[in-house]
């Protein structure tokens, strides 16, 4: 196994990652930024306000998304171990 292989695998990895994690993460940041217009339309300083929303929308999200993310995780790895002995061969 070369290092090139290693960091093809490495990269790949981290692609898979930010895909995976893309759809939680943007409705995490559209709900933020939702509730922090509110509360300054508001005048609402309460800190902790955008807590909650935000949970509630990455929980909704891997509702949502939950197949499709494990399905691409599935798919990576199963191509990984597939391949694996002809990558180290």
């Amino acid at each position: 196994m070369s290092g090139d292989l290693v960091i093809q695998i490495g990269q790949e990895a981290l692609m898979i990652v930010i895909i995976v994690a893309a759809p939680m993460l943007g409705l995490g940041l559209t709900v933020g930024l939702m509730v922090s217009v509110f509360q300054a339309t508001t005048s609402i300083q309460e800190q902790t306000l955008a807590f909650i929303p935000k949970i509630i929308a990455v929980f909704v999200a891997i509702l949502v998304f939950g197949p499709w993310m494990l399905r691409i995780m599935v798919e990576f790895f199963t191509g990984i171990f597939v391949n694996l002995p002809a990558r180290i061969g």
